[in-house]
C-alpha cells in the first residue's frame, strides 16, 4: 500500500488521538481519525477477490452508463454551438468544479483531510465539487480511500493492472449500489455519512445539473438569443463536464502508468507533468500517495500546483487552516 514511512508515523499519531477522542465522546473527529488507522491496514485473504470480479458480479450500473452516455453525446453538438463567450464560462467552470470543487474540495479537504475549514464552507465545497458531474461527495470520498488503502492491489476500485481503459472509466459503469452502497460509504466515509447535510447535497446532484443548465440556457437567451442559448449550454454544461470528468480520470489511469517515481511506494503511482496542468496540480501523483495527506501535491520547486495556490489564499483570507504542509511529523511545529 502506497503509505510513506513517516505517514504511517502520521496514521498512527491519529489513532491514539481517536481513542482519546472516543473518551470524551467527540465522535466526528474520532470517525475521520479511525478511518485513516484502518486504511493503513492489510488485507486479510478472503479480501483478494478483485474489485473488478465484484462489480462485474453486481452488473452494470445503468443510471450510471446512462448518464455518462448522455454527457457524451451533448458534447457532440459542440462543434455546431460555438462561441467565445460560451467558451469562456467552460473554461471558468471547468477550474471552479474541476480545481476548487474535486481536488480542493472532494480530494484534499474531504478525503484526505489536508486542512480545515468552517462546516458551511465543507458543504459549499462538496457542492461545487458534485456540479463536477463525479458524483456525490459521499461515494466520491469512498472510493478514493478505498483507493488509497488498496492502490494498485486486489480491492482497488480503479487500478490499471485490471486495464487502461478499466481504470479510467470502464469501472464507473459497475458502481455499487442499493445496500451495497451504504455498506460502502459508511465503512470508508463515516464521517461524511452520518453528515445530513451531506447527504441531500448528494440527493440534488441530478437536480443541480438540471438548474445549472437552465442558468445557463437563460443567461444565453439573454446575451444572444436562442442560438447563444444553446451555445451556454453545450460549452457551459455537456463539453465542460465531460473535460473535468476524463482530466480527473487521466489522474487514476495515466497517472497510474506514464512518469517519474520521486518516492518508492508500494503501487504504481507516477508523477504526470501533462496530467498536473490539465489537473491543476492533480497529476504530482507519486507525491500524494507518499504523504497523502500534505495539502501540496508538487514537491520540487517547479511541479506547479494551482490547488495549493488556492489553499494557500484561503489560509492567509482566514478561510482555512491547520494546513498539512509537512512531510515528517517533526516538521509539524516548525
Amino acid at each position: 500500500m502506497a503509505i510513506a514511512p513517516d505517514e504511517q508515523e502520521l496514521l498512527e499519531l491519529e489513532a491514539a488521538s481517536a481513542t482519546a477522542l472516543l473518551d470524551r465522546d467527540d465522535t466526528e473527529a474520532a470517525d475521520e481519525s479511525l478511518w485513516q488507522q484502518d486504511r493503513a491496514t492489510a488485507m486479510s485473504d478472503a479480501q483478494q477477490l478483485s474489485e473488478r470480479q465484484k462489480r462485474f458480479a453486481a452488473g452494470p450500473n445503468y443510471p450510471v452508463v446512462f448518464w455518462l452516455v448522455l454527457l457524451h453525446a451533448g458534447a457532440l453538438a459542440a462543434p455546431f454551438f460555438f462561441s467565445w463567450e460560451a467558451f469562456a464560462v467552460c473554461i471558468a467552470l471547468y477550474w471552479l468544479t474541476g480545481s476548487v470543487g474535486v481536488c480542493l474540495g472532494f480530494h484534499r479537504l474531504l478525503t484526505h483531510g489536508a486542512f480545515k475549514v468552517h462546516q458551511p464552507m465543507r458543504w459549499l465545497l462538496a457542492f461545487i465539487g458534485g456540479l463536477s458531474g463525479e458524483g456525490s461527495a459521499l461515494e466520491w470520498v469512498s472510493n478514493h480511500r478505498k483507493h488509497h488503502a488498496h492502490s494498485d492491489h486486489d480491492g482497488d476500485p480503479h487500478s490499471p493492472h485490471d486495464g487502461g481503459l478499466w481504470s479510467h472509466m470502464w469501472w464507473l459503469g459497475w458502481t455499487i449500489c442499493g445496500k451495497e452502497y451504504e455498506t460502502h460509504v459508511n465503512r470508508w466515509a463515516p464521517d461524511l455519512a452520518k453528515d445530513r447535510v451531506m447527504r441531500w447535497i448528494g440527493y440534488m446532484f441530478l437536480p443541480s445539473h438540471i438548474a445549472s443548465g437552465l442558468v445557463l440556457l437563460a443567461v444565453g437567451q439573454l446575451m444572444g438569443g436562442p442560438y447563444m442559448a444553446a451555445s451556454m449550454l453545450v460549452w457551459g454544461l455537456f463539453v465542460r463536464l465531460i473535460i473535468v470528468l476524463h482530466v480527473t480520470w487521466f489522474v487514476n489511469s495515466w497517472s497510474h502508468m506514464w512518469g517519474y517515481r520521486t518516492y518508492e511506494t508500494a503501487d504504481d503511482s507516477r508523477n504526470n507533468w501533462l496530467v498536473a496542468i490539465l489537473a491543476f496540480g492533480e497529476g504530482w501523483h507519486n507525491n500524494h500517495h507518499a504523504y497523502p495527506r500534505m495539502a501540496a501535491q508538487g514537491h520540487k520547486w517547479w511541479e506547479l500546483d494551482m490547488t495549493y495556490s488556492v489553499i494557500r489564499l484561503m489560509k492567509w483570507t482566514g478561510l482555512a487552516w491547520d494546513v498539512v504542509d509537512y512531510k515528517k511529523i517533526g516538521d509539524r511545529n516548525k
